[in-house]
């Protein structure tokens, strides 16, 4: 069998027993971008890869402004699906472009670097609201809620973790201003 990915995993577990459509992985991939980000044309493209592998299904449905396919997974697709549950995990890799930015502080002056941190508060602040709706949404999902909601606890102390980096390194910068 062709080399499975970590995204590959990603989208048989989103279409999970239920199944859905290349539509809805977008939607909840952007619902759900704390936890993995993608390109919206992959979520369309791996599907169509993942059931010509054979762990998917798909029939055709009609959709509000046409045709939409709709997957399931297979036998074989849960199956693989449990044999990568059964894999070892490891931590996370983390690609953070305000860690980059912090780490490049010293090129620029400390007033440019904090403008260019402004943004991310706001972002933080529209994460937390999703967060909220996200958990509002996972009573419609009892076979997952606990887990989306431990999830979604995660993600409120990764939020909580980036403000009170972004405030260090404010404060760090607001200090270098004054020398």
């Amino acid at each position: 069998m062709p080399r499975l990915t970590p995204f590959s995993h990603v989208v048989l577990t989103l279409i999970g027993r239920g199944g859905a459509g290349a539509h809805d992985l977008v939607r909840m991939m952007r619902q759900g971008r704390l936890y993995w980000a993608g390109s919206p044309s992959h979520y369309y493209a791996e599907p169509r890869r993942l059931e010509q592998l054979g762990l998917l299904t798909s029939r055709v449905e009609p959709g509000r402004t046409g045709q939409r396919t709709h997957y399931e997974l297979t036998d074989a697709g849960l199956a693989e699906l449990r044999e990568w549950l059964a894999t070892p995990t490891a931590f996370p890799r983390i690609q953070s472009e305000p860690i980059v930015r912090a780490l490049a502080a010293d090129l620029a002056d400390a007033d440019t670097v904090l403008q260019g941190f402004d943004a991310l508060e706001a972002e933080l602040d529209d994460v937390e609201a999703e967060l909220e709706a996200l958990e509002q949404q996972a009573g419609s999902l009892p076979d997952r809620r606990a887990i989306l909601m431990i999830n979604h606890r995660l993600g409120r102390r990764i939020v909580a973790a980036h403000r009170e980096w972004l405030a260090e390194v404010r404060q760090e910068l607001t200090q270098r201003r004054g020398r």
